[in-house]
This record gives C-alpha cells, sequence and structure tokens, in this order.
C-alpha cells in the first residue's frame, strides 16, 4: 500500500515565490497546494486538511495573525511556519502565541521552511547577536509593537507614536532594517 504525501499549503500573496516553492517542495515529495489570499486558503484548508502550512506575514490586503486562528481552527493540527519580508519581534512573538511553530524571515528556501517545520522544540545552541540592533532597527521594532497594539490601524498607530498618518504609511512601506 502506498503512502500518502503530507500535504503543505502554501498562503502567500507573491505568485513567484509560490511557484518557486511549490516547485522544490513537490520534488521533494510534498502534496502542494497554493494560495494567495485568506477566502481562498481557507477554502483548502477545508476541502484537503493540509498537515504543514507556510504563511505569510502581510497578504495583500490582509494579516497573516488574523488568518493564523482561521486556519488553526479548520485544521487544529496542522503545523504553520510564519513568512514575511517584514519581521519584527512584536509579530514573531505574536505568530507563535498565535500557535505557528516557527516564524522565518524572506527569503527562505524550501530547505530552511521544512526545517522550521520539522523542529518541534526551541534551540538553546541559537547565536547571540554581538552588537545591539541600531537605532533605525529598534524604531522598526517600536512602530511594529505600537501597530500591533492598535490591531493593524494606521490613524490609530500614528497618533499613539505622535507622527502624522502618512509619514506612518511611508516607513511602513519601506523593508525593515536588518540590523
Amino acid at each position: 500500500m502506498q503512502e500518502t504525501a503530507e500535504r503543505l499549503l502554501i498562503i502567500d500573496d507573491d505568485e513567484m515565490f509560490c511557484h518557486v516553492l511549490d516547485r522544490a517542495l513537490s520534488r521533494r515529495g510534498f502534496e502542494v497546494l497554493v494560495a494567495h489570499d485568506a477566502a481562498q486558503a481557507l477554502s483548502l484548508a477545508r476541502r484537503h486538511q493540509p498537515q504543514l502550512a507556510t504563511l505569510d506575514l502581510k497578504l495583500e490586503h490582509e494579516s497573516g495573525l488574523k488568518l493564523l486562528p482561521e486556519l488553526l481552527e479548520i485544521v487544529p493540527d496542522c503545523r504553520v511556519v510564519v513568512l514575511t519580508g517584514y519581521s519584527s519581534i512584536a509579530t514573531a512573538v505574536e505568530a507563535i502565541k498565535l500557535g505557528a511553530v516557527n516564524y522565518l524571515c524572506k527569503p527562505a528556501d524550501a530547505d530552511e521552511v521544512l526545517l522550521a517545520l520539522s523542529r518541534a522544540e526551541g534551540d538553546p545552541e541559537t547565536e547571540v547577536a554581538d552588537n545591539p540592533p541600531s537605532i533605525n532597527r529598534i524604531t522598526w521594532e517600536h512602530i511594529q509593537k505600537v501597530l500591533q497594539e492598535h490591531d493593524g490601524n494606521i490613524s490609530a498607530t500614528a497618533r499613539a507614536l505622535g507622527m502624522h498618518r502618512r509619514t506612518l504609511q511611508r516607513k511602513l512601506q519601506k523593508r525593515p532594517v536588518r540590523r
């Protein structure tokens, strides 16, 4: 009797990234499903009950953090890794609290995704940075924390930070500073 392949759902609005990850994971024997928005993801999850999933933190008009609990309500045993090009401590903590098993910064390849999905426990050998983060990185982290506290509401976040809404929008459109 042939064993069925593990089903993995990729939820990301970047079609090229989905295509590359789909091909790489299919070659490794996974049955891959791809969704580009929340509605499509939830529909595929209901129909196919994936064991694994990757979830983009920042979908076109939706937050992956808001989608995560809905996904896990449909498929409680699904192991979800949140992927993002907009990483912050606040979103990493929230993703784990909401049920993700791991959190990866993009770009991430198939091997990194599979490693993140397979790791059940933390790694005490993880390297600790020698230098503190830059002031730009600390600013980015603070903005993300306040944005999270205001449920992604740009206007409320701008008021809380004491800045103009458009200024905040410009800052959020930029990629985060690495260090």
